[in-house]
């Protein structure tokens, strides 16, 4: 197995997520020990963003580390375990919201593919950017 990245990286079809990770310093991070349970958002996930969005993103790397470690929940958390919370605590400090009433969706985002293992964690793929408020 590989670790978060190296499997995000293999997957191909996160490559503005890569790019951001690698922008903001997390790499080393996520390489870690963990375990992180991290939503990913795909390559057609950022491109639904304001144009523009991800390359100003890029330059503003504290706007950027906030909005990456929302991504990220300590520990392993399985799909099945997704689904009997109602909101789950990022590393970025603030919640997100939890519904698996039709699918799993965090906050707006749904969860397209659950349960991508890492040797130190676990992805669940998302169609959609998370934004902290």
């Amino acid at each position: 197995m590989a670790d978060i990245v190296d499997t995000a990286v293999s997957a191909g079809s996160f490559t503005t997520l890569v790019a951001a990770v690698k922008a903001a310093g997390l790499v080393d991070t996520l390489k870690g020990a963990g375990p992180f349970t991290v939503f990913a958002p795909t390559d057609e996930a950022f491109a639904k963003l304001p144009a523009g969005t991800v390359e100003a993103l890029l330059k503003d790397i504290p706007k950027l580390t906030k909005i990456l470690t929302y991504h990220v929940v300590s520990g392993k958390v399985m799909a099945a375990d997704v689904v009997k919370l109602k909101s789950a605590k990022t590393v970025e400090g603030s919640e997100v919201k939890i519904d698996a009433s039709s699918g799993v969706k965090i906050n707006d985002s749904k969860v397209v593919t659950p349960d991508v293992a890492a040797d130190n964690g676990v992805i669940h793929i998302i169609d959609t950017v998370l934004l902290p408020a």
